[in-house]
Formats: structure tokens, C-alpha cells, sequence
């Protein structure tokens, strides 16, 4: 049984007669064809089964379709999730990924954007935070944020103050006697601050007993446990007997507050109320599903692809039309109830 012969560009211009200059141009820089020729090249390819050699392509003009992402770590479920997201992207776009975990190693990430770099990826995205944005923006090639400091780049980003008020709300609601918020040092060029500052002005605003704690919480889980383990001791020394309100900066770190709580008493106290915030996995999946503040991760996950693509795309371009100003969107979140909250009133949220 003879081998299949493969399709060539020559094959292609002469079922539709272009030239093969022209066959090529639709491969490489489409724009510079009119529709109905595109079409006709389109229709041929699919008549004559054609598989496109990839190396090749990528040898011929230099574009690999790769889109490198740099995360800070795995151990968070809002990265796995955020990353899962993106990864998915890849049916809409057709792009792939190169992956980097980061561990908020700054040299160490500069790295990993040279190796990047190597690789000839026509955009990154970035959701760690060591490496400043004005440097991102001086890499050449399109650069989108998530959840980042992004003053010279293009981001995607939940509103994270609206958040941090929904949450504290919530808990006044409930009419605790002391607001809580812990979360890890934040600098007010990060979004996440923003769930910090909502959380104060609540408190400000309606004259509420607040505290927060703000510690550095680590990347793994034995060093979260043992920083939340000294917080709940203070909080039962200080607040014993009252109603405290819990607003913790991330649903990871919500976990473990809550199973703490569990392994000290079996069930979570009607002394305490505790929400997160992100909507990951974890917060459903949790021994007791956690209140959270959605942020709509499949959202911001295809609002960042879509950016990106749209600024690899206009590169591409024979007339390129650059964006001189970064592109920012903010994506509203969701406030979910559930139990850790709502076990009084037995008013809860599935999902």
C-alpha cells in the first residue's frame, strides 16, 4: 500500500491557480488577501485535505503560537483554577502555553522570561508580582496582568474593593460583634488591596468594632496553618464569647482557618462566621462550603486571552495599529452565601 503523498503549496495554487507566492501569503499574513481570495485558498485546503506542517510554518515567518504564563504558585487554588481557565482557551484560540511557576522568585522568574523569550512566545501572561510592570512592557511583545500591579501593561482584574465591601457587608448584616480581616502584607498598587480599603471603609462608615491582621501567610500549607493557629488563639483570648466575623483574603486560606476550627471542636462555633473570597474549587469542596466572593474566573481567564490575542493579532498586521495606552478591564464579582455564614438563617447558595 503506497504512502500517502502530503499536500504542498504547489498542489494548493494549482488547484485554485495562484501563484504559490500568494498560497503562502494566506498562511503568513492573511490580511494582505482579499475575503473571497482567503475563501477560495480555504475551501482548497479542505478539498485537498490539507495537514499544515507546524515546524514548517514556524520556520517560514518566525510565529510559534505560543503564549508563555508565568504564575506565582500552585498551592493557591485561585492560580490552579486561573490557570485551568486560560488553558482551556486553547479551543477558542488555538494558541498553546509554556507554563512557569515563579514561587515569587524574582530573579529567578527574569529567567524564565529569557528561556520565554527563546522560544520565540508571541505574548505572556503574568500573575505574579515580583517583576514590575514597567519592565514587563519593555519585553516587545504583548503583556497582560492578572491580579497584578499593572500601571505599563494591560490587565484583567476582579473589582476587588467592591468585594471586600460586599463581604464585610455581609458580616454586618449578621450583626457580629467584631469585624475580622486577615490577609497578607498588599501593596496599594496591587488590585487585591482593594479588599483590604473595602473592608475598612465599611467598618469607617458604620462605626463597627473591626481588627485585621495582616501577616505573611507563606506558599505552602504547613506555614499558612501555623500563622492562622496563632491568629485563632489571640482571636478566643481577646474575643471569647463574642459573635466575630471573619473576612479572610482568599478561599485557601479560608480552608484552613475552617478546618482548624474543625479540628478544634468538631464543627464550626456559632461564634464564628467566615467568608473568603475567589470562588475556587475549594471553597465548594471545603468540609463546610465557604461563603466567598466570586471572582468570575472563566470570565477574567478569557478576557485576558482575548486581550492578548487581540494585540498579537494587529502585530501581524501589514499596517499595525498599536495601542499606545494599556488596555484595563475590571469583571465584577458575586457574592455567594453559604454555610459558613448563612447556618442561622439557613439561607445558603449551592454554588
Amino acid at each position: 500500500m503506497g504512502t500517502k503523498k502530503n499536500v504542498t503549496f504547489s498542489d494548493i495554487a494549482e488547484y485554485t491557480h495562484f501563484s504559490k507566492t500568494t498560497i503562502s501569503r494566506y498562511f503568513n499574513n492573511p490580511d494582505s488577501l482579499t475575503l473571497e481570495n482567503q475563501q477560495i485558498i480555504a475551501d482548497a485546503l479542505e478539498k485537498l485535505n490539507y495537514k499544515e506542517n507546524k515546524v514548517a510554518r514556524i520556520l517560514a515567518n518566525g510565529k510559534t503560537e505560543f503564549i508563555g504564563v508565568i504564575v506565582p504558585d500552585l498551592y493557591h487554588h485561585y492560580y490552579s483554577e486561573m490557570l485551568n481557565q486560560i488553558l482551556a482557551s486553547y479551543e477558542k484560540f488555538g494558541y498553546k502555553f509554556l507554563v512557569f511557576i515563579g514561587n515569587e522568585h524574582e530573579e529567578t522568574e527574569r529567567c524564565y522570561i529569557q528561556e520565554l523569550m527563546a522560544y520565540k512566545i508571541e505574548g505572556l501572561i503574568i500573575m505574579s508580582h515580583t517583576i514590575p510592570s514597567r519592565e514587563l512592557a519593555s519585553l516587545q511583545i504583548p503583556v497582560v496582568t492578572i491580579e497584578r500591579e499593572d500601571e505599563f501593561v494591560s490587565s484583567v482584574n476582579t473589582d476587588n474593593y467592591m468585594g471586600g465591601y460586599q463581604a464585610t457587608s455581609l458580616l454586618a448584616w449578621h450583626k457580629c460583634d467584631i469585624l475580622i480581616h486577615i490577609n497578607s502584607p498588599t501593596a496599594k498598587s496591587v488590585p487585591s488591596y482593594g479588599r483590604l480599603q473595602g473592608f475598612l471603609d465599611l467598618c469607617e462608615e458604620r462605626q463597627l468594632n473591626y481588627k485585621t491582621y495582616v501577616r505573611e501567610m507563606g506558599h505552602s500549607f504547613e506555614s499558612t496553618y501555623d500563622v492562622l493557629f496563632s491568629i485563632v488563639e489571640e482571636l478566643e483570648q481577646e474575643y471569647q464569647g463574642m459573635k466575630k466575623g471573619i473576612f479572610i483574603s482568599n478561599d485557601t486560606h479560608a480552608n484552613v482557618l475552617l478546618n482548624i476550627l474543625f479540628r478544634k471542636y468538631g464543627f464550626l462555633p456559632d461564634d464564628y462566621l467566615i467568608i473568603g473570597f475567589d470562588n475556587s474549587p475549594i471553597s465548594r469542596e471545603a468540609v463546610m462550603p465557604i461563603s466567598t466572593i466570586g471572582q468570575q474566573i472563566n470570565t477574567i481567564a478569557g478576557e485576558a486571552v482575548s486581550l492578548l490575542v487581540d494585540q498579537m493579532t494587529e502585530r501581524k498586521k501589514r499596517r499595525p495599529h498599536l495601542q499606545e495606552k494599556p488596555v484595563h478591564k475590571i469583571i465584577t464579582p458575586i457574592l455567594l452565601r453559604r454555610e459558613t455564614t448563612e447556618k442561622e438563617s439557613g439561607y445558603a447558595e449551592a454554588f
